[in-house]
């Protein structure tokens, strides 16, 4: 019998068996222009952070660049089709980590605010974290976390299903943070001891920029002396003010959101809880007691 070319389906029709040119070529995720362009994220806002005790304005055009491209690798993804769950993770963990650096330096230059920055931080982590594991475990693997019903929250909905509103959220309540990371080093109402006449501790007078002694700074550039040096380098208030000031109520705004955002995650997750117990039969109903 000789062989054919062609085999025959179930219903009869010739099927050409598939061969290795027709198959799909393997595509490296990594190298995908989007997540490229996550990476350079990466790298810029190592080198801000290497930048940030020292050197406001470079730290802070790098943090700002890191920051738009975060608009970028989104408008890259949609135009080359290469939206992946790995460069939506990645997009993710940047965000939250380079904020929470930047947090983490306000809570040292005001430390009697720490605790503000401190439940910021927690607020932010547990937050998205809570809402990526809830649209995974509910959702599905296939299910994105920008894709909220409405049902489910009306706010989030419009939060996330508008690129132009997410990302003015976000860069709005990142102005706010590097506008008080400016005014760390400049202003003598957030911190008047930056501006104290050396030679008399108790004044607190602004216009008398410190200057420590040789004598006094650390060897280490990083030390409390070389910082306090740094930020007597003045720099002009007034656009710092100005941007956090119309960056606040946004700022405010955007964690209002990550409340709800955590508040809806628990009661999604509450739901598959209450559901999985009653497919396990749970609570088990007690038989009565046999009465004497």
């Amino acid at each position: 019998m000789a062989s054919a070319q062609h085999q025959a389906n179930g219903n009869g029709a010739a099927v050409k068996p598939t061969n290795r040119e027709q198959e799909v070529p393997y595509e490296n995720i990594f190298l995908f222009i989007p997540n490229l362009i996550g990476y350079s994220r990466v790298v810029l806002a190592l080198v801000s952070l290497y930048y940030m005790p020292l050197h406001p304005r470079t730290c802070t055009l790098l943090y700002s660049v890191s920051c738009l491209l975060d608009a970028l690798d989104g408008y890259a993804a949609r135009k080359y089709e290469q939206s992946t769950r790995f460069g939506a993770v990645l997009d993710m963990v940047t965000d939250r980590c380079t904020t929470t650096c930047l947090l983490v330096f306000l809570a040292q230059a005001f430390p009697r605010w720490s605790i503000v920055f401190q439940v910021l931080i927690s607020l932010d982590l547990a937050s998205h974290y809570m809402h990526m594991y809830a649209t995974l475990s509910m959702g599905g693997t296939n299910h994105s976390h920008k894709n909220v019903d409405e049902s489910r929250s009306w706010l989030l909905n419009q939060y996330y299903s508008n690129n132009k509103v997410l990302f003015t959220f976000c860069l709005m309540n990142e102005v706010f943070f590097i506008a008080l990371y400016l005014l760390s080093f400049s202003s003598p109402l957030l911190s008047p001891t930056l501006f104290s006449d050396m030679n008399n501790p108790s004044s607190i007078q602004p216009g008398s920029p410190a200057s420590p002694k040789p004598s006094m700074l650390f060897a280490s550039p990083f030390s409390a002396a070389a910082m306090e040096m740094a930020r007597a380098n003045k720099i002009d208030t007034r656009l710092p003010w100005v941007l956090m000031l119309t960056a606040a109520p946004v700022m405010l705004l955007k964690q209002s959101i990550n409340v709800v955002q955590m508040v809806r995650a628990s009661q999604w997750l509450a739901e598959g809880d209450r559901e999985m117990r009653k497919q396990a039969g749970l609570p088990r109903k007690r038989s009565a007691k046999k009465t004497q």
